[in-house]
C-alpha cells in the first residue's frame, strides 16, 4: 500500500550539464502531473511524464527542475556588421549636416538596437531527454520510497480500525437474537400489568413478536457487512493500488451499518452501530490518502 503524498528529488549529470528534478505529490482521485516546463524544454516533458506514470497511479504531482551549465558559457555573441555600418553612416551624415562633433564610439554603437546578438549553442535533444529522464527516474524512486513508508503507517491504522468494526459486529451478532426474546418478555409483562393477569391470547402476542422480529431483522446486513470487511482486509494486503476499491468498500460498509441503525430497535445495538460508524469515519479519512 502506498500513500499519495510525498516528495522526491533526483539529479543527473552529463559533462558540464546538470539537471535536478523535484516532485511534490498530494492527494487526488486521478493522476494530474504539472510540469511547468518552458517552451524551450517541451521536448523533454514527455519523457519526464513517462517516468512518473510508470510508478504513480493517482495524485497531483508538481514537478520542478533546475538546469545548470558549468565551465565556459555555451552562448555566442555576434555583431550585425551591415546594420552597424548603416548606423555609423547615418550618424556621420547627421553630424556633418548638423555641424556637431562626431563622437560615436564602438561602445555606443553596440548599444544600438539589434547590433549585438546572443545565441545559445544548439542542444543535443536526445542527450537532453536522457538527462531529464534519468533525473526524473531518480526523483520518482525517492518519491516512491516515501509513499511506501507512509503507506505502511496508513495500512496499519486501517487494519486496526477495520478490526474494531469487526469486533463491534461480533457483539451485534451476539446481541441481535436476544432483542426479539426481550421484546416478547416485555410485551407479555406489559399486557399482564395492564390486565392484572397473564395474557391469555398467546397467538396475538406471537403475531406481534413476529412482526417486530421481521422489522428488526438485520441478518442480511450482518452477512453483507461481514463480506465487505473480509474484502477490505484482503485489499489491505494487496501490493496493487487499492485506493478506489477501499473507497468503494467503505461506502458499502457505511450503507449496511446505516441500515442496521434504522432497524435496530434496541439501545445496545444502537450504541454498537454508532461505534462502528465512528470507526468507519476514521477509515474514510485515511483512505483519502491511499493510492
Amino acid at each position: 500500500m502506498k500513500s499519495m503524498t510525498g516528495y522526491g528529488k533526483g539529479e543527473a549529470v552529463s559533462g558540464n550539464r546538470k539537471v535536478t528534478v523535484e516532485i511534490k505529490a498530494v492527494n487526488n482521485r486521478f493522476l494530474d502531473i504539472n510540469t511547468r516546463f518552458p517552451k524551450s524544454l517541451s521536448h523533454v516533458e514527455d519523457c519526464v511524464r513517462k517516468q512518473i506514470q510508470a510508478v504513480v497511479r493517482r495524485g497531483t504531482l508538481d514537478v520542478y527542475y533546475t538546469y545548470e551549465i558549468s565551465g565556459e558559457s555555451d552562448k555566442a555573441v555576434g555583431i550585425n556588421m551591415p546594420l552597424a555600418r548603416q548606423y555609423l553612416s547615418a550618424l556621420k551624415s547627421a553630424a556633418a549636416e548638423l555641424d556637431v562633433t562626431n563622437d560615436i564610439t564602438v561602445t555606443a554603437l553596440a548599444k544600438l538596437p539589434d547590433v549585438l546578438s546572443v545565441t545559445a549553442a544548439e542542444e543535443d535533444r536526445e542527450a537532453m531527454k536522457e538527462l531529464f529522464s534519468d533525473a526524473a527516474a531518480d526523483a520518482v524512486r525517492a518519491l516512491d520510497r516515501m509513499r511506501i513508508a507512509e503507506g505502511r503507517t496508513v495500512q496499519a491504522d486501517l487494519a486496526k480500525l477495520v478490526t474494531n468494526i469487526l469486533s463491534a459486529l461480533k457483539k451485534v451478532i451476539a446481541r441481535a437474537p436476544l432483542v426479539v426474546a426481550e421484546y416478547k418478555s416485555k410485551l407479555s409483562a406489559r399486557i399482564a400489568e395492564l390486565l392484572g393477569a397473564p395474557a391469555a391470547d398467546e397467538a396475538r402476542i406471537a403475531t406481534e413478536v413476529a412482526v417486530f422480529a421481521d422489522k428488526c431483522d438485520i441478518n442480511e446486513e450482518i452477512s453483507r457487512l461481514s463480506s465487505h470487511i473480509r474484502q477490505f482486509t484482503q485489499a489491505l494486503e494487496s501490493d496493487e493500488p487499492q485506493g478506489r476499491r477501499l473507497d468503494f468498500l467503505s461506502q458499502e460498509m457505511n450503507r449496511e451499518i446505516n441500515t442496521m441503525g434504522s432497524k435496530a430497535n434496541d439501545l445496545e445495538l444502537s450504541r454498537l452501530v454508532i461505534e462502528m460508524k465512528n470507526e468507519l469515519e476514521k477509515i474514510k479519512e485515511q483512505i483519502r490518502n491511499v493510492e
